[in-house]
């Protein structure tokens, strides 16, 4: 896979993991906690997919492989930081939910 392939697969796997984490806010935000929950759950596994895919591009950097320093790449571990973000503010707003619905 060359390096443009790579970095489009962590901005693909990035994005999915953000849209899983803001649907799984939306369940909960209605009240289908279980639905939220395995929303959750997929968005984490996609994360490690997207994290899978940074690790390789930390790997070819320290292996002397030339990884470039493109707007994309910049792009790239920008919507993969956002979607770690959003999964762990996203997790707290569904434990509210619970904590208000329990009430």
């Amino acid at each position: 896979m060359n390096f443009e392939n790579i970095v489009m697969d962590l901005i693909v796997r990035a994005g999915e993991a953000k849209s899983l984490a803001f649907e799984a806010l939306a369940k909960a935000r209605t009240g289908d906690f279980a639905a939220a929950e395995q929303l959750l759950a997929d968005s984490r596994a996609a994360g490690k997919l997207a994290h899978k895919v940074q690790t390789k591009l930390i790997t070819m950097d320290g292996e002397g492989q030339p990884v470039p320093l493109s707007l994309v790449m910049v792009h790239a571990q920008d919507h993969l930081m956002d979607s770690m973000l959003a999964q762990d503010l996203i997790e707290e707003m569904i434990r509210l939910y619970q904590k208000l619905d329990n009430q």
